[in-house]
């Protein structure tokens, strides 16, 4: 399995190469999982529901499965990112997006627009920066625009 962080500023454009390169790693075949990491306070789930009813009784964990998806919910105290990936099943590539100070492999996304220099600057263990412009770096510098170049590197580490 192939591990490789997605992260960056807020609005460099993570997302946006996050699903580019699900596409563009599906396309060749290969299956792909993700890792979305927010600090955002989300609630999957919906007062009034059978499933939030579950919850709020006490449930520790609450599946929903439907003929073609399923989620799990589970109430657990910040879980670490290895924890999360031990959660997904065998795959050929994992996308984790977000984790700015993870030490995991990482390409960060870098656009001069966000007026912030680049994390990878001060943290080595980035291995790439995808960028929109020159972010002065020691790492391989990507463009940002090349997504099949940036698979290709994924690909290879």
């Amino acid at each position: 399995m192939i591990l490789m962080g997605i992260t960056g500023h807020k609005n460099a454009g993570k997302t946006t190469l996050t699903t580019a390169l699900i596409s563009e790693l599906s396309a060749r075949g290969l299956t792909v999982s993700t890792l979305k990491r927010t600090h955002h306070a989300v609630d999957l789930d919906t007062p009034g529901t059978d499933t939030h009813r579950h919850r709020t009784a006490g449930a520790h964990q609450v599946i929903l499965a439907t003929d073609r998806r399923l989620t799990v919910m589970e109430e657990v105290a910040a879980p670490t990112f290895d924890h999360l990936l031990s959660r997904l099943a065998p795959c050929d590539v994992v996308l984790a997006e977000g984790w700015k100070h993870g030490s995991h492999p990482r390409i960060e996304v870098w656009r001069p627009e966000t007026g912030k220099p680049p994390l990878a600057r001060t943290d080595p263990t980035f291995r790439a920066v995808a960028a929109t412009g020159d972010p002065q770096v020691a790492q391989p510098v990507l463009d940002l625009n090349d997504i099949a170049a940036i698979a290709d590197f994924i690909c290879s580490t």
